[in-house]
């Protein structure tokens, strides 16, 4: 029995890494770590190859959907929680029962033009997404189907 594609959405901050810096990376793929969010990382361990990623540029002037990314390697351990020299370092996290996950994503479009924060939320088909949702701050956070649809629609549409 085939398993259902999933849909998810992270963020980062553009000034740290954007999705042009995606676009720039070695076969357009990356290790997404530093995740430090328990939730946030076991969606992280729940993902796919082949589950698709809505790329978002949270603390950026405005907040927006950029573009679309993929899973290409499913979760192993995040080696920066383990160098003291990086800012992701975790003094509690060991070797043999690492804390923390990365997942490898690659680069699949970016879009004509950000879906900003407000645009999404003016979307009554968007009212139960998880970005929208009062006080939430996941970095990594499931992205429903219809979801999912209705953003790339708004993709093609602010293409014009």
């Amino acid at each position: 029995m085939a398993v259902e594609r999933r849909y998810w959405l992270m963020k980062s901050e553009p000034d740290v890494f954007s999705i042009d810096d995606l676009a720039r990376s070695p076969k357009q793929t990356t290790a997404w770590d530093g995740v430090r969010n328990y939730q946030a990382r076991n969606f992280m361990r729940a993902m796919k190859v082949g589950d698709q990623v809505l790329f978002y540029h949270s603390n950026a002037k405005p907040p927006s959907v950029v573009g679309i990314a993929e899973v290409v390697k499913t979760a192993y351990p995040d080696a920066t929680q383990f160098d003291k020299q990086d800012v992701h370092y975790d003094p509690a996290s060991v070797p043999d029962q690492p804390r923390w996950d990365v997942v490898d994503v690659r680069f699949v479009h970016k879009f004509a033009a950000p879906l900003s924060l407000d645009l999404l939320r003016e979307q009554s088909s968007l009212k139960g997404m998880e970005l929208l949702r009062k006080g939430s701050r996941l970095s990594v956070q499931p992205v429903r189907a219809t979801e999912w649809n209705e953003v790339l629609r708004l993709g093609r549409s602010q293409a014009v």
